[in-house]
């Protein structure tokens, strides 16, 4: 997908990498968001009546929008390791590569946390395996993936904050290291706005493995967000931004109604000290572990986790 060109060598700073990669997800995600038309404000999924604070969001505040990190925020897990599962099965690559990416997805479910090393072993493996190939075809296998392997794992409570949004009359954005074209499926599927993901050069409809600056992810993500509200007319005091990621600090920072979802220990401990809202939709030993009231199952980890947690204590 577009975002599949990770990491290339840096000749720019990192800020201004991390502006051109926020800019061009910016450029794709209005671009995809008026191919589609306004999203409709109606989804076929019930909100829960404490989905969100009685005073927010505002009816009719058309200068205000949400912005909803992905993985881990409204999904359970990570979408491009979902994705990878699903190009195993249509044979882009062997089963090798498909074990490292169920251990890094089951570290990413068990941890709670994106590791670096991982998110790029993800993102290089990813690139090797499309290049070359069509925009087109990936984004109808990206359909396919959707209905296999993550449509099951959004958080109920999480789709049901972005819906009482949409049922106040304001866009609704992903925004997420992941492919632009998944990211957009996505939010198309749950009857978003659209999506600001990571962008990657294609020529002819044919990746090139070359990226747009660089992957959505930290900074680059808070410049995609006020690149896209500079070119709404949002005032982002207005706005809202959910994620379960400390990562994602430079983008709850520029918002009036930052939202820590699932957090991670270090967000969790942040948001508290800054009084910022928090939601939890987990069960179990993490979620009593943050302190934080859980709503929302999440299911046992499948096999092979016993590894893992061990891997992960000896890591703390």
């Amino acid at each position: 997908m577009a975002a599949l060109g990770w990491l290339t060598p840096r000749r720019r700073s990192a800020t201004a990498r991390s502006v051109l990669a926020g800019e061009a997800a910016a450029e794709a995600a209005r671009k995809s968001a008026s191919e589609l038309g306004e999203a409709p404000s109606g989804a076929a999924v019930e909100a829960s009546p404490a989905a969100a604070e009685p005073e927010f969001p505002v009816p009719g505040d058309h200068h205000a929008a949400a912005f909803f990190d992905l993985d881990n925020t409204v999904m359970q897990g990570a979408a491009l390791f979902h994705f990878g599962r699903g190009l195993y099965k249509r044979h882009f690559f062997r089963k090798r590569e498909l074990a490292r990416f169920a251990w890094q997805q089951t570290w990413f479910r068990l941890a709670g946390v994106e590791d670096p090393a991982h998110m790029e072993d993800a993102r290089n493996s990813a690139l090797s395996i499309v290049k070359g190939h069509r925009v087109s075809e990936l984004m109808s296998i990206g359909e396919e993936i959707y209905d296999e392997y993550m449509a099951e794992r959004i958080w109920p409570g999480t789709r049901a904050l972005a819906q009482a949004h949409l049922d106040a009359g304001q866009k609704v954005w992903l925004v997420t290291a992941a492919p632009v074209e998944t990211a957009t499926i996505i939010a198309r599927r749950l009857g978003l706005t659209g999506a600001l993901g990571t962008v990657a050069e294609s020529v002819g409809g044919v990746y090139t493995g070359k990226l747009v600056g660089e992957p959505l992810h930290g900074p680059a993500k808070a410049e995609a967000v006020r690149a896209l509200a500079a070119a709404e007319g949002l005032d982002l005091a207005r706005c809202a931004a959910y994620s379960d990621s400390a990562n994602d600090i430079p983008m709850l920072s520029l918002v009036g109604h930052p939202y820590a979802v699932n957090p991670d220990a270090r967000l969790s401990k942040y948001a508290r000290e800054r009084g910022w809202r928090l939601r939890d939709y987990r069960t179990g030993r993490k979620a009593a572990k943050i302190g934080i009231p859980a709503a929302a199952g999440l299911g046992a980890v499948a096999g092979g986790t016993a590894a893992a947690v061990a891997l992960h204590r000896r890591r703390r």
